[in-house]
């Protein structure tokens, strides 16, 4: 595949995450006001799309309480710079079983397992301009659990955020999941032409050597627009692999705590980091309203 490097660029700043970082990072923002100010800071920062997960202010374990998003959806709104609202779907999914030789019942620490429409409720609630759907079930290395996601599941989840006129971004961790989002276009489900992150080098998901980066994107089809990233050190270099083969970019403290070998990072200065790399390229770093316009999404308060 020849290079076809993207001229127009929006960056996307995953603010938190669901990961086990809180404890890590004293930059890591845990309550909805944290959340909010991290993501509008990166949105002066320059990006364009704010992708926001919650958690439990005092603890900052990850949550999924309809009052949190309430709260930073607020916030955000409620602010003088302009900025996408991307809100995750991916929680209430995880099962952790029992032992190698008890697997059932589940262990009910670490299993968050809900319906489809629980699943999407605070997406309903709140109508953000997107939200993810991770395309496909798979082992995570960070404890001993499944995301689970099965295709009904994902059919039902993915035709609530159409109906409700939310466009969802396909988190494809393996080429695996792309498969199946196509088959959810073809069905109707998801409206064509989809946008798709791909979600590099997540244990046990696809690895983030350049091969198979390039494997993904061009399991990606023309008319869709796909985003990239990598975690902790190789975030930088993914931002420039993905503008390289036609993509956007995602940084943030949900994939990379770090600045420099030393240097623990806010999500501004990520964003910071990879305004100056889009442009060291030659690319222009696109606005709100520009991925508004390319995605066909509408910003609107909630009902």
């Amino acid at each position: 595949m020849p290079l076809s490097m993207t001229q127009e660029v929006f960056i996307t700043c995953a603010v938190t995450g669901s990961g086990g970082t809180q404890d890590r990072s004293p930059h890591v923002p845990r309550s909805p006001k944290e959340i909010a100010e991290s993501a509008i800071a990166a949105a002066k920062a320059g990006a364009a799309i704010v992708h926001c997960h919650v958690r439990d202010p005092e603890t900052g374990a990850p949550s999924r309480k309809l009052e949190y998003y309430r709260e930073v959806t607020d916030r955000i709104r409620d602010a003088e710079v302009d900025v996408v609202l991307n809100l995750t779907a991916g929680m209430g999914g995880d099962i952790t079983f029992g032992s190698t030789e008890s697997p059932l019942p589940v262990n009910p620490n670490g299993t968050d397992m809900v319906g489809a429409e629980e699943r999407v409720a605070h997406v309903a609630e709140c109508l953000p301009e997107i939200c993810t759907l991770d395309c496909g079930t798979m082992n995570f290395a960070e404890a001993d659990y499944v995301m689970t996601n099965t295709p009904g599941m994902l059919r039902a989840m993915g035709k609530m955020m159409t109906d409700l006129g939310v466009k969802a971004e396909i988190e494809a961790f393996d080429t695996g999941h792309l498969w199946f989002a196509k088959e959810l276009v073809k069905e109707g489900i998801l409206e064509d032409p989809a946008l798709v992150q791909l979600c590099m080098g997540v244990p046990w998901g696809a690895p983030n050597d350049l091969n198979t980066f390039m494997a993904m994107v061009n399991n990606v089809p023309d008319n869709w627009t796909f985003s990239a990233f990598s975690l902790g050190r190789n975030q930088m270099a993914y931002a420039a692999a993905a503008v390289l083969a036609g993509g956007h970019v995602r940084v943030g403290l949900e994939d990379n705590l770090w600045l420099d070998k030393g240097v623990l990072a806010t999500n501004a200065q990520l964003v910071e980091r990879a305004v100056g790399i889009v442009e060291g390229m030659g690319a222009k770093v696109m606005g709100p309203q520009a991925v508004r316009d390319m995605l066909g999404l509408t910003k609107r308060a909630p009902r």
